[in-house]
Parts: C-alpha cells; structure tokens; sequence
C-alpha cells in the first residue's frame, strides 16, 4: 500500500513538474520575443510623449466624464467599436455613449480584452459583423482604436458588402509594424512576432470602403506616420492633438468620430 501511494506521489510530482518546465518554457521564449532589437531606422515616438500617456491614464481615472452631446446624427447606423490592445471595451464606454446619445446604434465588439489577434477571435468578430449588419438591415462602421483598427480594416477587406465605413484611431497600418511603442509588449502577451500574423491578411494596401485615419501628433505610442498613412492607404487624415490614450475617450476624439460617421462618403 505504502509502495502504492509512493508510486503515486512520484508520479503526480513528475506530471507537475513537467508541466512547470512547459509554463517556464514559454515564459522564456515570450520573454526572448520581447528583447528582439528593433529593425535599424525604425522607432517609435520619443520618450518624453510615452510618459505624457501615463499622466492621460491616471488623469482620466480620476475624471467622471460626462457623454458628450453633439445632436442628432445625420446619418444613424450600426456601429461596432473595436478596442485597443490589452484595453477592455469599457475604456470606450465615453465614445460608445456620445454615439448611442446622437442614436447611432452603437456596440462593443463582444471579446472583452483585446489581448491580439487569433484565427479564433478573427472569426468570430466577422460573424457579428456580419449577424449585425443582418440585424440592422445596413452595413456597419467599424471603428477602431490602436490594434482595433488593424482588425476594423482586415475586416473591412473580407465583408465590403457589410462595412459602411472604416475609422482608425492611432492604429499602426503602415510602414514598418515595429514603429511603435508596444510591439515587445504584444509580442510576449501574444507569443508572436509583430510581423507574423496568425492568419493570411488581405493583400490589399487599402479596404474598399471609405476608410479614415484619426492620427495625432502628441501620440506616444505608435508613430504619426504610422497611423496616418499615406493617400493610397486610407481616403482621409485627420490630425487631432490628443494622446494614444484620449483616442478612446477624450471628447476631441469622439467629435471627430461624430463628424466622420455623418461624413457623405
């Protein structure tokens, strides 16, 4: 009996320390992932803009912000927002009332935590486009702060029938994906290099509907020239002088996003 038990106990050590050595194991890859150098020439914005990011984030937590009011919209229609990466729909809670309060019909994107693309996550987000689009008998406006809009425009080229329009809000769609202050970061929460999707994204330099890209200057996380792009990449630009941060929720964001949602595309 006693035999017994020791074989058992031996063997349950062994089970839990292998899978010890599995969780370590790709700790330690995750963790290799995030010190890889960046490519040469290629930088994010300078530090000074980083720290002004963590100021905005202790300054809104504070703050109890009032929906802002802009009036009716000329344009109601569905709406998805798309979160930005390692942020929860509630950092966009501001946005989503300012659109519901104009009587857009305004929606989170259903995943909770944006914690980077999965095929698995992919798809589910173009089944509730494309269920919402059903439901509401128009195509939707994906807007998409930060990584939200990387995943607002693959959407957008796979279902054109069922996207009215694409905003991006300091998302990174081009040039170099390293240009910014967050790619260790989603390499060691993602496991994946930034330059190596989980799936085969479209060829195309631009989706095939209106598409905006809200950029800011004062951004400290992803490069200007990154989120603006150039002509061939998106129909418009807009400048704002907001940080990454108030993209979700500073109200001069959210009245550009108002503005653009009634633009006549």
């Amino acid at each position: 009996m006693l035999n017994q038990v020791g074989t058992l106990a031996t063997s349950t050590l062994t089970s839990l320390t292998g899978e010890a050595g599995k969780r370590l194991g790709e700790l330690t890859r995750r963790a290799a992932l995030a010190r890889v150098p960046a490519p040469a020439g290629v930088n994010g914005p300078p530090a000074r803009l980083l720290w002004g990011e963590m100021g905005e984030f202790s300054r809104r937590r504070r703050e109890r912000q009032v929906p802002l009011d802009a009036g009716p919209a000329r344009n109601p229609q569905p709406v998805m927002l798309l979160p930005g990466f390692f942020a929860h729909p509630r950092r966009m809670r501001a946005m989503r009332d300012a659109l519901t309060l104009a009587s857009h019909d305004a929606r989170d994107w259903g995943l909770g935590f944006n914690l980077g693309p999965t095929s698995e996550n992919f798809s589910f987000l173009l089944r509730r486009v494309e269920q919402l689009a059903q439901t509401s008998r128009a195509p939707v406006a994906l807007v998409g702060w930060s990584l939200g809009g990387l995943f607002a425009r693959e959407i957008a080229c796979r279902l054109p029938g069922q996207v009215a329009r694409v905003i991006t809000m300091g998302t990174p769609f081009s040039g170099d994906p390293h240009a910014n202050n967050a790619w260790r970061a989603y390499q060691f929460v993602t496991g994946r290099a930034v330059d190596d999707p989980p799936f085969e994204l479209a060829a195309a330099p631009k989706p095939p509907v209106p598409t905006v890209a809200l950029w800011s200057p004062r951004d400290g996380v992803v490069h200007p020239r990154a989120a603006a792009g150039w002509p061939h990449e998106r129909d418009r630009a807009v400048a704002l002088r907001c940080t990454h941060l108030g993209f979700a929720s500073g109200r001069e964001a959210i009245a550009e996003v108002l503005r653009q949602l009634d633009y006549p595309d």
